[in-house]
């Protein structure tokens, strides 16, 4: 008889690389499905852990986090943070100042990318609604994962592209345009929760919503418009960590 695998087992980083959109979705599953549990790459005993003593699944809450923190002397594990909430830290234990959701008519939170090559933009002949891959590499960004997602704007005379970033099935049931690197010049999207006030011209710590890293990044605000379901916001100059 197969032994049913609980909900908490799972990580709650709602990454999206075992192919469902949160750890819900895949527990739901896993009572006619127990072999979809492997595809949890933060479960796997061959996932990579740090070098020191830290769990390996950084976001297995606060003390997980806490730990992750000091062991790497993280400057946030400071007396200045110590009271900050653990809900707005990321996996590595470090404070972020609001979370960014995609908009609620897009597919996925949406990225202002350049291609290294910013002529494969005419060379691929992108157009609007084509799948596309690629990794942001360097200054911009640095991401280790490769992003996927949907073209919704495409300039064919400066390469610029602005695409809604989805996850991997898309890529591998449908077929894909790769990029190669990229950088990552801005993201777009809704600050419905923030421990700060927003202000155009500042920079702020930031978690992306969907980050299957959860990971925060830091960028500088250049627009905002109020709405009722929240700030709708730019950020540019763009980093992680």
């Amino acid at each position: 008889m197969t032994k049913t695998l609980e909900a908490p087992a799972l990580p709650g980083l709602d990454c999206g690389v075992c192919g469902y959109r949160t750890c819900s979705d895949l527990s739901a599953r896993l009572d006619e499905r127990p072999d979809l549990l492997r595809r949890c790459i933060h479960l796997s005993p061959e996932r990579a852990r740090p070098t020191t003593e830290a769990p390996a699944c950084a976001g297995c809450g606060p003390e997980g986090a806490a730990r992750v923190a000091a062991s790497l002397g993280s400057e946030e594990a400071t007396a200045n943070d110590k009271d900050i909430d653990e809900r707005w830290r990321d996996s590595l234990g470090r404070p972020f100042d609001f979370f960014l959701e995609h908009f609620p008519e897009d597919p996925g939170p949406r990225e202002i990318i350049l291609p290294h090559n910013p002529l494969l933009t005419r060379e691929l002949d992108v157009q609007v609604g084509d799948i596309l891959i690629g990794r942001p590499l360097g200054m911009s960004c640095g991401c280790p994962i490769t992003h996927c997602g949907v073209a919704v704007e495409v300039d064919a005379r400066t390469g610029v592209i602005v695409w809604c970033v989805t996850g991997p099935l898309g890529p591998r049931a449908k077929g894909f345009k790769d990029l190669g690197y990229y950088i990552a010049e801005g993201y777009e999207g809704l600050i419905t929760e923030s421990r700060l006030s927003l202000h155009i011209g500042m920079r702020y710590y930031f978690q992306p919503r969907l980050c299957m890293l959860q990971w925060r990044h830091s960028g500088l605000i250049n627009f905002i418009n109020n709405t009722p379901e929240g700030a709708r916001v730019r950020l540019e100059g763009l980093w992680i960590g």
